[in-house]
């Protein structure tokens, strides 16, 4: 299914901008943090970093970010619209069409059925000759 192409407004390129300058926000607070590590002594006299507690906090969270799950229902959002212009595209029978096409599954179902049964009939009736 070929996918639709938009034309962005202007109101999206300032998203994306701002966007772009809010995500250089937190590699800015990561360089305050590695700057806030202290120097300490091992015990074998060697001079290690200490990472403040800010840093290590950072580094422990685990959730997903606001971008993504945006993304996400967006995507869903776009998957939707598609949906509505396919279905737009769709040519319904009318009801005359859909009636008879019914009947007609339903008598070619019958004559089916009626063979199968005929079929099993027959040969059951045989199997129980061969063996008796």
């Amino acid at each position: 299914m070929a996918r639709l192409q938009r034309k962005k407004t202007s109101s999206v390129k300032k998203k994306k901008k701002q966007s772009a300058a809010g995500a250089e926000l937190p590699r800015s607070k990561n360089d305050v943090a590695v700057k806030k590590t202290t120097l300490f002594t091992g015990p074998s006299g060697e001079i290690k970093r200490r990472p403040s507690s800010s840093q290590t906090k950072s580094l422990t969270r685990t959730h997903t970010e606001p971008g993504k799950v945006k993304s996400y229902i967006n995507k869903g959002i776009q998957f939707l619209r598609e949906v509505k212009v396919e279905l737009k595209k769709v040519v319904w029978p009318t009801r005359k069409q859909t009636l008879s096409s019914t009947v007609v599954v339903i008598i070619l179902s019958m004559i089916i059925a009626c063979f199968l049964g005929l079929a099993d009939i027959g040969l059951s009736s045989l199997i129980r000759v061969v063996l008796h």
